[in-house]
């Protein structure tokens, strides 16, 4: 086809596959930051409307945050200078599982709901501070105390 003909031709119709599949009760995907409990989190549908639900997804995904920050933290990831193959499977399994939390706190974040973004932040924080932090820790600790963030801490995104 040649280039005149092209700016001749109409341009193309929605297939009529696609309109058959739009629902209209979809919600709109946000694409910049907003605040309200009419959300979409992680789950098609998921919390919805109601404020108990919402209530709940911001505990979840804290939790969640925590979790993850604690497994960063782990002694299990720690063990040095082991050949073991078991220690090296139970460190892969801790760090796996560090990851995907990390990574649903992640797309939780991409809702780009206030309220989930500032929970999933107050998570990491509360996590670092429990687990991470020399705060509780006993001052024989072999580690260094002038090491802040250790190379596993925090978010793998």
């Amino acid at each position: 086809m040649d280039h005149d003909n092209m700016h001749n031709m109409p341009p193309p119709s929605p297939s009529s596959s696609m309109s058959n599949h739009t629902k209209p009760h979809m919600m709109m995907m946000h694409m910049t930051f907003f605040w309200g409990k009419n959300t979409e989190v992680l789950f098609s549908g998921w919390p919805g409307t109601s404020s108990g639900m919402y209530a709940l997804c911001l505990i979840v995904v804290f939790l969640l945050a925590v979790i993850a920050e604690w497994l960063a933290h782990s002694p299990v990831l720690r063990v040095g200078g082991s050949t073991n193959r078991a220690a090296g499977l139970a460190q892969t399994a801790v760090y796996t599982l560090k990851t995907g939390l990390s990574y649903l706190v992640m797309l939780a974040v991409m809702s780009f709901n206030g309220g989930v973004f500032i929970v999933a932040i107050a998570g990491y924080a509360v996590g670092f501070f429990l687990f991470g932090s020399t705060t509780f820790k006993k001052p024989s600790d072999d580690r260094k105390t002038t090491e802040l963030l250790p190379p596993s801490s925090g978010c793998v995104c």
